[in-house]
């Protein structure tokens, strides 16, 4: 992972919120929030709340005492979920960094976290921080996106990319997002941070568009894609939108478009 990698900045979060959420991320959420809210916990840190798909899903199935601290390391990502969350005195939205959590030990019953600990650029240590807020018995629940062959879209836009620029191909989705996806490794790093009852469980989902631009304006525009393309060509950003569309239109269809993607959910006790 690149320094850069972890940087979600000017338009990246709206259209990231307005694209990639509803194609890939509100169906994780939603099972995420639940099985969160299964544990009737009290005090809730997320981590790495991006533009807030979780805690929308998740604030309104917590018990009405419960306290909820929303986090990300981005500020223009956590000012973009507050601003579309409804009003909840429960909430706290905090900037902070995984890696070194502004928290009291034993501070929460549970951390979740969806999707961001691909970013973490040492997850060992992470973990590690994570285990420090949690409560005695507390636990520890995330998602990681599987390997980018399984999730279809996302490849198809790589592939493309590689052709435009075969130099230099922009790798961004299959070196993060797509990056951490093997459980031995998952499993070993919580270990290391002194997690134990790990299960993982292995969840495909349906990716689904009414046509082939959404997933390419999604991913080229919608995530750190962007940067990768126009420090390659400034100009290119429309041409590579505009290719990536013909891609998957010419593997799925002009008219509505769907596709595999996968995610493993991991679940740790402190």
């Amino acid at each position: 992972m690149l320094d850069s990698d972890r940087v979600f900045a000017g338009s990246v979060p709206e259209n990231y919120d307005h694209y990639m959420v509803p194609l890939i991320f509100e169906p994780y959420a939603a099972d995420l929030a639940q099985r969160v809210a299964a544990l009737s916990p009290v005090a809730v840190l997320e981590i790495a709340a991006g533009t807030g798909v979780v805690t929308r899903a998740l604030a309104p199935l917590l018990l009405s005492n419960a306290r909820y601290v929303v986090t990300d390391l981005n500020q223009p990502m956590l000012d973009y979920a507050a601003s579309r969350q409804p009003p909840n005195s429960r909430i706290t939205w905090r900037q902070a960094d995984a890696m070194k959590l502004p928290f009291e030990d034993a501070s929460f019953d549970v951390i979740c976290c969806q999707f961001g600990a691909m970013f973490f650029p040492d997850r060992p240590s992470a973990y590690r921080e994570a285990k420090r807020v949690l409560k005695p018995e507390g636990y520890f629940l995330f998602s990681v996106w599987d390997c980018i062959e399984e999730n279809v879209f996302a490849d198809d836009v790589t592939n493309t990319l590689a052709q435009m620029f075969p130099d230099d191909p922009p790798r961004f989705l299959a070196r993060t997002p797509h990056g951490y996806h093997d459980p031995v490794l998952i499993r070993g790093d919580l270990a290391k941070a002194g997690f134990s009852r790990v299960a993982i469980e292995t969840k495909a989902e349906q990716s689904h568009a009414s046509s082939p631009r959404i997933p390419a304006v999604a991913y080229c525009q919608g995530t750190l894609l962007r940067d990768e393309i126009q420090t390659r060509d400034a100009g290119k950003l429309g041409t590579a939108t505009d290719r990536a569309e013909a891609a998957i239109a010419s593997k799925h269809g002009s008219g509505k478009v769907s596709a595999k993607i996968q995610a493993h959910v991991i679940s740790a006790a402190a």
